[in-house]
């Protein structure tokens, strides 16, 4: 039954693949929602922003919104936050669980992270100097 390392007969959790465990599953969860939350902070940015008034809308009098609408910047900044979140969130999770040799180091957290501080960053300073 068991071994001199493994007296009870349990499976050893280090010697199942990696991909067959549940963290790699939450993990891999979580990088989606993040990811899916950048994309969507992305679409709520472009319906956020004013129109662009070209001369010839201008020449005829076609009227555009040249405001920015604050329902979309403030969703932008809510999903902007649950992005960064999901993103330090995984990063202490592979940091506190990276045991194995071969786990990868989590690259795209990181600059998931960055992109999310860099637009909230960006959101402040430009709402705040409009308002």
């Amino acid at each position: 039954m068991g071994n001199k390392y493994n007296p009870y007969g349990v499976e050893e959790r280090r010697s199942r693949p990696r991909t067959e465990t549940n963290f790699f599953r939450v993990m891999l969860a979580l990088n989606v929602l993040g990811w899916l939350a950048l994309v969507v902070t992305l679409v709520l940015f472009h319906f956020a922003r004013p129109d662009f008034i070209s001369g010839v809308q201008e020449y005829w009098g076609i009227e555009g919104d040249t405001g920015w609408s604050a329902e979309y910047v403030k969703a932008m900044q809510i999903m902007l936050q649950v992005c960064l979140l999901v993103s330090l969130v995984s990063i202490v999770m592979r940091a506190r669980r990276s045991r194995r040799q071969g786990d990868q180091f989590g690259f795209n957290l990181f600059v998931l992270a960055s992109i999310a501080v860099i637009s909230l960053i960006t959101l402040a300073t430009t709402m705040g100097a409009a308002t």
